[in-house]
């Protein structure tokens, strides 16, 4: 939290969010979880006249009405809620009085993706040897952007063409492929830039990782170049990757592994998108008018 947010806060409300975020990390969770929960909290507790944390049934009801009612999404409400339940549950050692209220339902929406054609496009708009190697490996091994910034220079395993994922999602090590081509990139690279312990690391602090927030512009940049309508995304790439990895034939159980996935039900979303599975689909009105002739 910056210098400028924390001026505007309270004492009491600074100690809060400092007392979730201790038992964010003691927990193992990643910045991209703290980060979101700190804000939620944060933003519930602001504008309210009252000092006691311990916040009661109505006003929670009533915060979740506002947000739905103002357009953000049931995700989006989903994740405060959920802040909030850790925070009464694991910092304030209350019993959760938002425990009866009932979670929105999540959209279920299919993921967006970019067609083979696309990528390649896309691919080819990418300038700094940095940025093509971190786009490079966000497609190929279908990592999320978190993966791809926290990887080290010694995750990248050439013997054995892998890469070595440390804590993704739930805290949960896997390996992802390392592509031949992937692995030229990145040498090119390497050869440039010359990372020492952060395969890539920021621009200013070469003693960190590069921002995820980095990441996603220069992306959704190339994406503009490449004229790609839709914007594009890392978390989109990672779905491109999936899906393209269907159309080519590569069984569901093995795509749940490469991207983390931890229940088969979230893999199986991209059967709804793979081409290859729809083109042997043949509609009714072709037999019908096929038997007129």
């Amino acid at each position: 939290m910056n210098a400028k947010t924390r001026a505007t806060l309270p004492d009491w409300l600074w100690e809060l969010l400092q007392r979730l975020d201790d038992e964010l990390v003691l927990r193992g969770c990643v910045r991209q979880t703290r980060s979101p929960y700190s804000a939620h909290v944060r933003r519930f507790y602001a504008g309210r006249p009252r000092t006691d944390p311990v916040a009661k049934d109505g006003e929670v009801r009533s915060w979740m009405l506002d947000m739905l009612r103002s357009g953000l999404s049931h995700s989006y409400a989903n994740q405060a809620l959920s802040a909030l339940r850790f925070l009464h549950r694991h910092v304030l050692n209350a019993p959760a009085p938002v425990a009866d209220i009932p979670r929105p339902e999540r959209e279920k929406r299919l993921p967006k993706i970019l067609s083979e054609p696309e990528v390649r496009r896309f691919l080819d708009e990418l300038g700094s040897p940095k940025h093509r190697a971190i786009a490079f490996i966000l497609y190929s091994a279908g990592l999320r952007v978190g993966e791809a910034a926290r990887l080290q220079v010694e995750d990248v395993d050439s013997q054995r063409g892998q890469i070595h994922v440390r804590r993704g999602k739930g805290g949960k090590d896997r390996y992802a492929i390392l592509s031949s081509v992937v692995l030229a990139v990145l040498r090119e690279y390497v050869r440039v830039d010359r990372p020492v312990h952060w395969l890539f690391p920021g621009g200013h602090r070469p003693d960190r990782h590069i921002t995820t927030r980095s990441i996603q512009r220069q992306v959704s940049r190339a994406g503009k170049r490449a004229g790609i309508q839709k914007r594009v995304t890392p978390q989109m790439l990672r779905h491109s990757f999936a899906a393209h990895l269907l159309e080519g034939g590569t069984d569901l159980k093995s795509i749940q592994e490469l991207l983390g996935h931890e229940k088969i039900p979230t893999t199986v979303i991209y059967t709804h998108m793979a081409q290859r599975n729809l083109r042997k689909v043949k509609s009714p009105i072709d037999r019908l008018l096929e038997d007129k002739k």
